[in-house]
């Protein structure tokens, strides 16, 4: 059985950072990983994805330049550095595994998800 934990989240100042990490346990193929936010009353979205062999990463515009995606391989970890957050930054994060469907940017094509981590930027 394959399972997603997100730990990390917490309360943070506007320009604050916070590391999150995502690890998986039990047996699956493993595409890629990707993180994605939902705020109140808003639809789940895309916030950054990476290709669990080549390492090729792909961000959102809104975070491009202030997150960073990253992996461990052997532990099966992924990892979301966030800085510069600022309070539309304010969501349940989420990790998830693609087994290779399109677009990576699209949850739909996501077929496991942790049960999410708070992430609250206060201004």
């Amino acid at each position: 059985q394959v399972q997603l934990v997100e730990s990390g989240g917490g309360l943070v100042q506007a320009g604050g950072s916070l590391k999150l990490s995502c690890a998986a346990s039990g047996r699956t193929f493993i595409y890629a990983m990707g993180w994605f936010r939902q705020a109140p009353g808003k639809e789940r979205e895309f916030v950054a994805a990476i290709d669990w062999n080549g390492g090729s990463s792909y961000y959102a515009d809104s975070v491009k330049g202030r997150f960073t995606i990253s992996k461990d391989n052997a532990k099966n970890t992924m990892y979301l550095q966030m800085n510069t957050l600022k309070p539309e930054d304010t969501a349940v994060y989420y990790c998830g595994i693609n087994q290779g469907r399109l677009p990576i940017r699209g949850s739909e094509e996501y077929e496991y998800w942790g049960q999410g981590t708070q992430v609250t930027v206060s201004s």
